[in-house]
């Protein structure tokens, strides 16, 4: 129907209404009609209507759309409604010499709300139950019954037509919500239920809407709705959420990183804010997975101006466009640099141009079998890079160095490990001279980085499996993207120089726990994805470690960051290996980083004896 047949009919009916309530409360309380004049009657019904219409169109009652009506429709009712029968009062007041029939415009107030009101709200019933088809609809479960779940029900039912979700009941652990309704939906149970409740209910789709769950409770609750045979989704964590407001279209899928069941790390704020705010700052591989994610968790403590150093132009053009519309309020320069870690003049410009308090070293080969093969370039990636940008910041007096490092430098077994480590011995050797405060941060896997298992076990799902899993016995620290670059953020603040921070990551997982439970929030079952074992790759261990039983210092530094200890470093090995490493065979290669890293672990040990 056209807007303008849709108003008249509506001007029509309220016509009829407005009329029809002031004749009908006029019979209820005068039925003889002995004292109510005919002609006050006539002139109180004109003036009504007049002014109903006036303040239905100030309150834009011909313009909402009633198939939703709900309260803030039913207020503007109200409202409406109420200025008409005082506007009228006033009228009568003035045409029938000062004498008011109270009774009978009270009466009609009512009558009034009750017959535009309900044929409004007439129309939003007949087509929920007559119009609208939910046959089809996916039955839907709501988890929690607070502001956002209300709000998910409410929205999935006012847009009933074009979702593929009906909403059919809640679950809320909170006690006092038990066997109520909202939005005529019940609250069934608790979190506990949701198994029993979705067989019984024959719920095809839950969705999570508790945006303040923590890490624990949330893995507790998804693991229970991922054993039935639901769709699950959820909304975004509230810090996720910076509108303020609550939409089905924010809904997602459940990630693994949902199921970590680890509290995320918390920052010190104003310290980090002390070091950061309008200083310069840089960052090698700034277009990395951790890199770029270090970028934006700098930005939000408004530098005067960061440097986003990296080899790749594409990677680096990313961030920098990202990064200048998302903060494009923030007087913050952006400064895209295109350079490789490499290439030592280059850094040594880089450093000596902007003049950066603080050098957050991301840049590496990170690739464990990849750099088996190529055990060269790792040495000149993750050895001389970074003794190249450790050097520089030494030269140009910046105030901190991080390194940023991996648990695969703990009794390293591969080339990545190995570089990795000599890279550690690096900046431990140049932090006992320098006033440079050097440090190195070493934290696990990363959810969701380049390269990482969790982008290749979601493309073998899409390409309907086997997932690849090396052994059903490794296991694996893991952390998220953002979880490791505050942790490199927080270090940079605590470091006092040569120290190795670890990140207390909790419980190793296993690998095939992670493929099984990628399997199933992807929607699919084992039986569907298989799940293959190819045997361990070139390099690889079973289990990680964070840190030896020769580099642990006992307490947390800060919460859930412990230090590890300094050791004396064999640098001469180190520069003797960079000086020989381009006439070594690869066999050769691997045979010396492992000779330099094995003795170094020997020394730790002949320390800690002593």
């Amino acid at each position: 129907m056209s807007y303008k047949k849709r108003m008249l009919l509506l001007i029509i009916l309220d016509s009829i209404i407005v009329a029809s309530a002031v004749y009908i409360a006029s019979w209820i309380v005068y039925p003889s009609m002995e004292i109510f004049n005919t002609e006050t009657m006539l002139v109180s019904a004109i003036a009504l209507l007049l002014f109903h219409h006036l303040f239905a169109y100030i309150f834009k009652l011909y313009h909402k759309v009633w198939a939703y009506a709900s309260v803030g429709e039913l207020v503007a009712i109200v409202r409406a409604v109420s200025l008409s029968i005082l506007s009228t009062a006033f009228v009568q007041f003035l045409f029938n010499g000062f004498t008011l029939y109270r009774r009978a415009l009270v009466v009609t107030w009512l009558l009034h709300i009750t017959f535009i009101g309900g044929s409004r709200f007439a129309w939003r019933v007949y087509r929920d139950r007559y119009i609208i088809d939910n046959t089809n609809k996916k039955r839907t479960l709501i988890v929690g019954a607070g502001a956002a779940g209300a709000m998910i029900a409410r929205q999935l039912k006012n847009e009933a037509q074009n979702s593929e979700l009906c909403p059919i009941a809640f679950v809320d652990d909170d006690r006092d919500k038990q066997k109520l309704e909202l939005y005529d939906l019940p609250v069934l149970g608790t979190t506990y239920d949701i198994e029993r409740i979705a067989k019984r209910e024959r719920i095809d789709h839950i969705v999570i809407a508790i945006p303040s769950l923590t890490n624990g409770d949330l893995k507790r609750v998804i693991d229970t709705c991922n054993a039935t045979n639901a769709k699950v989704q959820i909304l975004p964590k509230l810090e996720d959420l910076a509108s303020g407001k609550v939409s089905i279209k924010a809904l997602r899928s459940v990630d693994v990183e949902d199921v970590l069941g680890r509290a995320p790390v918390e920052l010190d704020i104003r310290l980090i804010e002390k070091d950061i705010k309008d200083e310069t700052v840089m960052i090698t591989g700034a277009g990395g997975s951790i890199g770029s994610e270090i970028t934006r968790q700098l930005m939000k403590f408004k530098p005067k101006k960061i440097l986003l150093v990296g080899h790749g132009e594409y990677s680096i053009y990313k961030i920098d466009m990202e990064l200048k519309r998302l903060f494009q309020d923030q007087a913050t320069e952006v400064v895209p640099v295109i350079a490789d870690v490499q290439d030592r003049e280059r850094i040594f410009e880089i450093v000596r141009t902007h003049a950066p308090k603080m050098i957050y070293h991301a840049a590496a080969h990170k690739h464990v079998p990849l750099m088996e093969y190529n055990p060269h370039e790792a040495v000149k990636n993750n050895i001389i890079g970074t003794k190249n940008v450790s050097e520089a910041a030494d030269t140009y007096d910046v105030d901190t160095f991080v390194l940023v490092s991996t648990d695969k430098a703990v009794n390293p077994t591969n080339v990545m490990g190995a570089t990795k480590r000599l890279a550690e011995m690096l900046v431990q050797d140049i932090a006992k001279r320098s006033r440079t405060t050097f440090v190195a941060v070493r934290f696990g896997n990363v959810l969701g980085s380049r390269g990482s298992v969790i982008p290749l076990f979601k493309q073998q799902i899409e390409r309907g499996g086997p997932i690849t899993v090396t052994d059903p016995e490794m296991t694996r620290y893991f952390m998220t993207i953002p979880e490791a670059s505050r942790l490199v953020v927080q270090a940079s603040t605590l470091a006092k120089g040569g120290e190795i921070f670890v990140l207390d990551m909790g419980e190793p997982v296993k690998i095939v726990d992670l493929a099984k439970n990628l399997i199933k929030l992807s929607g699919y079952t084992t039986d569907e994805i298989e799940i293959k074992y190819s045997g361990i790759r070139p390099g690889e261990k079973m289990f990680e470690e964070l840190l030896n039983a020769n580099e642990v210092f006992p307490g947390e530094v800060y919460e859930k960051i412990y230090v590890g200890r300094t050791s004396e470093v064999d640098i001469q090995s180190v520069l003797n290996l960079i000086k020989e490493f381009p006439n070594y065979t690869i066999k050769e290669l691997k045979d010396a980083l492992m000779t330099i890293v094995y003795a170094e672990s020997k020394q730790q040990q002949r320390q800690q004896t002593n």
